[in-house]
Order: structure tokens, then sequence, then C-alpha cells
């Protein structure tokens, strides 16, 4: 009896620890591969199941609470959300409709390399970002204040690339008002643009379309127009609701017109804030200054911002010590709608995280710590260990390659970017990690990392300190540094096509038809033949080909013309033909020489 019991405890046991792990512990947002790990099923059937219910998600989006509690069903699964208590813990007032005034919107430009955002702003702002641009791309996300001549407001937001948008809308902020999506008329709407306009309408957010240069020769709008119009976005001139208007960020034509139109789009929002209060808000960018510690840019959705205020951003915490305008001013305060760069927070939060003012320094401590503790847990949980199951499954592929880089870079929004499309240069045969990405200079302990975890540096903007430089070349660890996105992006894929296994490639060189066979003691069989097809050479491998089947290969013995060795012999040409330990040759056999040379597989 006793023994019975013991038994039945047992299984209980194991019947109770079993549903706990069909329990995933998880944050809202978690990309499509996290939540594969997590679940310990390959990426394509989360994405097979997405796609089922109709979304289509690429591996590295993120997915809402809804997406993933129906895809972790489906592979039966049941869900708890663990970052619930922390935002908990942070309570928001409503405001009182009579509190409420209005404020400035906010306007995302968006577009393809080179269609002239950051133009746009320039003259809107009349200064020049470009001249401090590497190879004129934008990669940093800049906001910027800007007062028009009858004294209304509208802030701007420039990203490197709509990846830094999505990024910032996955950890919920919604920053945005209205999106300026730019497309510049000599070209056509690119894959980047239809994937911006995509993201804008996941996130309701409204658009205006500028169609940019307009001036140069081979421009022409209505083909754009045409353009949008096939992916269903009708234009006001077409009889659509989309607001459209041509520029020319250079000369300055139809700008005006342009703020008028995101003006009225702003009108029709209503937009409303409370400065009458705490203030709240999201990161923008942030960086780490040699001279000023963590600098973080941060956009005050409501109440207003002040010096001395305890702020938590994040896992990150501190009080203002000073802020500044976009222009590096000196301000006191940050109203509704107002971008402001802030000094004193420990850390550099990430692009998106909302900050709130708390009322004191320990509150805010607290918080960032109870944070901090999730996120180590939710990475712990992400990580994967190898299990025999993966090693055979990989074996009975055939090659299998990972390639893992440490990002480093100067401020926060490049470092998404950047490692967001890392994650994407992932294909069937190697496969990209992201093992670690920071602000900051390449210190030792990245070093380090890289070197037990076989991984290289990427640094973007950032160099690595003397002993870190010293430690990888005795580590024998790779760091490279760019400043410019795209070239980190080519470097990594010839990477990653330089790790797959070169390919023997046989090249057929010619034929000869054996007329004759001679058995020559002390050497063995001897062919002579003609050279029907191609050219021979003494280098090559033969192939002894009877009535359509190969015989045997070996590599040639020796090449002769009459009694002299020769190199090569050309077609209609006799010569003696002989193979390395082979002596099964008869007259009427065809031998096939070939050369193997080895090719670079392709991604």
């Amino acid at each position: 009896e006793k023994r019975d019991a013991a038994h039945e405890r047992m299984q209980e046991e194991r019947a109770e620890r079993n549903a706990e792990s069909q329990i995933l512990k998880l944050t809202e947002f978690v990309t499509v591969s996290e939540l594969a790990t997590m679940m310990n099923v390959g990426v394509n059937e989360v994405i097979g199941t997405c796609m089922g219910v109709g979304i289509m998600v690429s591996i590295n989006q993120r997915l809402d609470a809804e997406t993933i509690n129906l895809v972790a069903e489906e592979f039966g699964f049941k869900t708890e959300y663990v970052s619930a208590e922390v935002q908990e813990a942070i309570t928001e007032e409503e405001d009182d409709e009579n509190d409420l005034v209005p404020r400035a919107p906010i306007v995302t430009v968006m577009g393809h390399v080179d269609h002239g955002k950051t133009s746009l702003l320039d003259y809107i702002r009349k200064t020049n970002v470009i001249a401090g641009e590497a190879g004129g791309i934008t990669q940093h996300i800049g906001a910027y204040n800007v007062k028009l001549e009858d004294g209304r407001q509208i802030t701007f937001l420039d990203t490197p690339g709509h990846e830094a948008f999505t990024a910032m809308r996955a950890r919920g902020a919604q920053v945005t008002d209205i999106a300026i999506i730019i497309i510049s008329a000599d070209d056509s709407v690119m894959p980047t643009t239809k994937e911006a306009i995509a993201h804008a309408q996941a996130a309701n957010v409204p658009m205006v379309f500028a169609i940019n240069k307009i001036d140069k020769p081979g421009a022409n709008p209505d083909k754009i127009r045409e353009d949008l119009a096939n992916m269903n976005l009708l234009v006001e001139e077409w009889g659509g609701k989309y607001q459209c208007q041509e520029i020319s960020a250079k000369q300055g034509l139809g700008v005006k017109d342009l703020l008028e139109k995101v003006l009225l789009e702003a009108e029709m929002l209503n937009l409303k804030a409370n400065p009458n209060r705490k203030a709240t808000g999201s990161v923008i960018e942030s960086s780490l200054d040699k001279g000023r510690g963590y600098v973080s840019t941060v956009l005050v959705s409501n109440g207003t911002l002040k010096i001395g205020d305890n702020l938590i951003a994040g896992t990150s915490w501190g009080r203002i010590k000073a802020m500044f305008n976009e222009r590096n001013q000196r301000i006191e305060k940050a109203c509704p709608a107002e971008p402001v760069i802030i000094l004193g927070l420990n850390g550099a939060p990430t692009a998106g995280d909302s900050f709130h003012v708390m009322d004191t320094e320990q509150e805010a401590r607290d918080v960032a710590n109870k944070r901090l503790q999730l996120q180590r847990e939710q990475g712990l949980r992400t990580q994967k260990t190898f299990t025999l199951d993966d090693i055979s499954h990989r074996i009975a592929l055939g090659e299998f390659h990972e390639l893992n880089i440490i990002v480093k870079g100067d401020t926060d929004g490049s470092i998404e970017a950047l490692a967001d499309s890392f994650i994407k240069l992932s294909t069937e045969k190697v496969q990209v990690n992201v093992i670690s990405k920071a602000v900051g200079q390449i210190s030792e302990n990245d070093v380090m990392l890289a070197s037990a975890s076989d991984a290289i540096i990427v640094g973007f903007q950032v160099r690595p300190s003397s002993d870190a430089r010293k430690l990888a070349d005795r580590e024998g660890v790779e760091i490279n540094t760019y400043s410019i996105i795209y070239d980190a992006i080519d470097d990594i894929t010839s990477a990653m096509e330089g790790m797959l296994d070169k390919v023997k490639k046989e090249i057929i060189t010619g034929q000869v038809e054996v007329k004759q066979v001679f058995k020559i003691s002390k050497v063995g069989t001897v062919a002579g033949g003609l050279v029907i097809e191609g050219k021979v050479h003494n280098k090559d491998k033969g192939r002894v080909v009877r009535d359509g089947i190969v015989i045997h290969t070996a590599p040639i013995g020796a090449l002769k013309r009459y009694k002299d060795d020769v190199k090569e012999v050309p077609a209609g040409m006799e010569c003696g033909i002989s193979l390395v330990h082979f002596n099964d040759i008869l007259e009427g056999d065809i031998i096939e020489t070939f050369t193997e040379v080895e090719v670079e597989q392709k991604l």
C-alpha cells in the first residue's frame, strides 16, 4: 500500500510538472523566432500557423498578444504575460476633458534611401543635417521641433529606415501621429517604401504622400500615383482619400502646401494633452557621450518634463540633471509633443521605451530593478541549448552553419535597425544569431564573450578600447567597424557565403576513342586513341566509358605523341594514353577526360 501511495504521488507530481512546462511566461511583442524557441518548435511552423489564419509574418517580426495566444494554443501551450505586474507598478491617472489643450502633431518621415527624407527636413528647418551624414544616409533617429511662420508647431522624427519605427511600435510606443511617405518622382515605389506604407497602415497612422524631385528632368509624378493606385492607395486628385503633394525638397517647391496638408490631417485627429501633470512619453534615441554620460532624446507625449524630475525609462532610471533642445540650447521644461535631450539616467534606455516621472528616486530604482530581473529571466528562457534531436536534425540536413554576432553602436536606434537587418539575413544553410547588442565602445567583456561563443563583433560608429583591441588580437576575435549600415549588411552577407563549403564541379575537357590497345611490360596497358572532341591535358582525370556505362575513373598516368610526353593533345590528333593502376582498356572504349574545379556556393 505504501508503495502504491508513493507511486501515485510521483505520478501527480509529474503531471503537475508537465502542466507547468506547458505555460509560456513571456512579454508581449516577442519576435516570431523567440516564440518558436520558447515552444521548441521550428520557426517555419510558427510562420505557417500565422499564415494559416491570414497573418503574414517574417522570422523577425514582433507579435501582439492576440497573435501570440493564437499560435501558442495551436501548439498546446498556455500563455502568461509577465510584464503586467511591472507595468501596473506605474499607474496613469486619466485626464479630465477640461484640462486638455491642443498639442503639436508628431510626424515621421519615411521612404526609400535617397528619396529625400532628410533634404525635406533640412529645408523645413533651414539647416544642413546631411553634411554630417555618412554616405548621405541617415544613421540615427533625430527629433526636431519646427515652428512655422504662423506660430504653429510640428515635431518631426527622422529614422534610419522603418525598422527603427517598427521596433519602437513593438514596444507599445505609438510615437507618431502622422506619417509622410516620401517617394522620388524619377523613381518608382520601392520595396522599402511599400514596407513603410504597410507599417504605417498596421499602426493606423494616417499617411500623406510627398512626391519629391519634381524639378528633375526624368520626373513623372503620375507614374507614382499610378503605382500607388495599384496598391489600392488612391490619392485625392484621383478621387481617393490620401493627400498627396508634389514637392522639391532642394528648391522648396510645394513644401508649404505639404505642411498645410499635414496640419489639416492633424486637425482632424484633434490632438490634445494635459501639460499640468507628471510627464510621460517615449525614448527616441539614446547614446553614451564621453563627457556627459548617458544622453537620451525623449519625446514628451503628456504632461511637462522639468529638471530635477525622477525618471524611469525601461530598465534605466535617474534624476534629470540638464535638458537641451535639438539645437543644444539649455531649456528648463519640455511641454507635450516636444523632443528634448536629457542627462542623468544611469544607462541607455532602448528606443521606444516609454518613460514616466516618479515621486521619489527610490521608487524609480525599485521598478527599474524589477524590470531588469524580468528581462534577464526572459533572456534565459529564449536562449536555446542544443539537444541531441537538434544535432541529428542538422546532420540530416547536411551542412549547417551558425554565425554569431555581437553588435555595439553609438546610439540605440541604429543598433536596433542593424540587429534586425542581420537576423533577417538568416537562410536555410546559415543561421545568424545576434547574441548581444548594446550602446558604447567595444570593451574587453565583448571580446571575451565573442571568444567564448565564436562570434564576430560588429561596431557601428564605435571603436574598441586599446585593451579590447589587444585582447582581440590575442584571442583571435574579429572586430569589424562601420559607419554606414548598408556596408555592415553587405559584409555579413559575404561572410555567410564564405562559411559555405566549396563545391567541386567537374568540367569535361575532351573525349578519346580507343583505336588500339598495347600491353607493355612494366608499364601496363596503353591505349592508342584519337581525340574526337575537346582537348586532353596530362593533368586531367579520365573515365573509361564502355557502351555508355562508366567502368572506371582514374587520373591520367601518361600522355604521349609518338615517343614524347606532351602536356596536351587537341581534337583530331592521335595520342597514347594510360590511366593510373588500370589495365582493362578495350578497343572501342571512350575515355572521357575531365578536371575538377572548386566553386563557391551562393546563399
